[in-house]
């Protein structure tokens, strides 16, 4: 059931069921009170009776059938009987109605019992117990309150019109509410149900800024679909990641493994194969990187603990020297750097390593010199940075803001191997470790890449 249908259905039969109580509830207490109201009178006129009896007994009971006929019609269609103590009819009214029952009523009646009431379909009898002028009589009266039912059965039309009238009102107001309420979540609905899933670039859905639930709702959908949308690539394109990320490693290996064919002096060789196992080691980290990652993604705990990046980044200076002998990186450590263990960061070392892998083999690749500075320093904001500079072609600022998605690659990539997965991978890295990866060019041919850690 949609839920605008069931805020319509709950709102609306609540406040009905509501109402019919409530004017169900004032047509039965009007009702009690129409009869304690109209036993009252009756007990009333029989007192009265009983004076009018005791003024004009000396007279007879030929006065006592003129007082009766003048009284008759005070109630509609009564009828009155009254005893002496020793329960004998004293007086009857002259009406033609009966009281059939008026012996078990009168049995019931006593000194100490000296009330009963009761119904016969809309007829009120009372039966009473009283003392006039010290001597006791019983009297019993049935009559038939035809102007306190006439306004029961006026009340109850007119109760009959409010609630209809009501009941009507409110379910306009609930179809209304229902709209207005359901709207939001309705859109949101559709909304979800255009979405291309299979659509690389999904945008995240507007926020609807009416109510604060819906608020949270539709920012936690953006979220949870950044990061389904993420996983989902990562997955789509693992095969273009593990290719990518295994090039370097192979090609150092393949290398080093045809210098051995030079080799004729088993001596020679030893040193040679120790470099073949290091680069094994190394092709193996790669896949224990990858492995790393697809725990990220799972949600699973990965290890993480202390370490210096300067000295993560040495080795990686010190292996990448092994294919690329002739470049060179100058280190700097910046004014701001008072404290060494500020150069301490609490991460994952075996992605930090393969992320910065892949930057430093970027600067070799894409600089026009054979050299590249690295920088370390602490920001105003208390993070630890590490800029990579190196002078080449820039990226232009079109091409910045896609600098770090799937499968790009700027114009300076022009006439190199590659899938333009690297920086991807390096920054879904950096930021499983809290860390944020940035990229400017301050001239026309120094290009600078920052990544910053947050020092604890």
């Amino acid at each position: 059931m949609k839920i605008r249908n069931k805020i319509l259905i709950y709102f609306s039969t609540t406040i009905i069921v509501l109402l019919a109580v409530s004017l169900g509830a004032i047509f039965i207490l009007f009702s009690e009170y129409r009869e304690e109201e109209f036993q009252q009178k009756q007990n009333t006129k029989i007192i009265q009776t009983l004076s009018k009896l005791g003024q004009y007994e000396a007279y007879g009971k030929e006065l006592a059938g003129i007082m009766d006929e003048l009284t008759i019609h005070d109630f509609y269609d009564e009828k009155m009987l009254i005893f002496d103590t020793q329960k004998d009819l004293i007086f009857s009214s002259i009406d033609d109605l009966s009281i059939s029952n008026y012996t078990t009523i009168l049995n019931h009646l006593s000194p100490a019992n000296q009330w009963l009431e009761t119904k016969v379909k809309n007829y009120d009898i009372v039966g009473i117990y009283i003392e006039y002028d010290n001597v006791g009589y019983y009297a019993i009266s049935k009559a038939y309150d035809a102007s306190g039912y006439s306004k029961i059965y006026f009340l109850g039309n007119v109760l009959i019109g409010i609630f209809v009238f009501i009941s009507g009102i409110v379910i306009l107001i609930s179809i209304y509410l229902s709209k207005k309420i359901a709207k939001p979540l309705t859109e949101l609905s559709e909304k979800l149900n255009e979405l291309d899933l299979s659509n690389v670039n999904i945008k995240e859905l507007p926020i609807d800024e009416s109510s604060l639930e819906l608020k949270h709702l539709t920012d936690r959908f953006n979220q949870l679909f950044k990061k389904t949308n993420e996983a989902f690539l990562f997955q789509k394109h693992t095969i273009n990641h593990i290719s990518h990320e295994l090039k370097t490693p192979i090609t150092i290996l393949v290398s080093e493994l045809e210098r051995l064919l030079t080799y004729k002096d088993i001596e020679e060789l030893k040193p040679v194969l120790s470099t073949q196992i290091q680069s094994a080691k190394s092709l193996g980290d790669i896949i224990n990187v990858l492995l790393e990652i697809s725990k990220f993604e799972a949600g699973q705990n990965v290890e993480r603990e202390h370490f210096r990046v300067d000295d993560l980044i040495f080795d990686i200076i010190a292996e990448l020297n092994i294919i690329y002998p002739d470049f060179k990186f100058e280190i700097n450590y910046g004014s701001h750097l008072v404290d060494e263990s500020n150069l301490s960061i609490f991460a994952n070392e075996m992605l930090i390593k393969q992320a910065f892998s892949n930057l430093l083999i970027n600067a070799i690749n894409y600089g026009d010199t054979d050299q590249a500075a690295l920088i370390f320093d602490v920001t105003e904001k208390n993070q630890l940075s590490v800029q990579i500079k190196n002078t080449g072609t820039v990226i232009s600022e079109l091409e910045e803001k896609y600098l770090f998605n799937y499968f790009f690659r700027g114009t300076n990539s022009k006439g190199k191997m590659g899938f333009g997965l690297g920086l991807v991978l390096t920054k879904r890295i950096f930021a499983l470790n809290n860390a944020v990866i940035s990229y400017t060019s301050s001239n026309k041919n120094l290009n600078t890449f920052e990544v910053r850690f947050p020092l604890s």
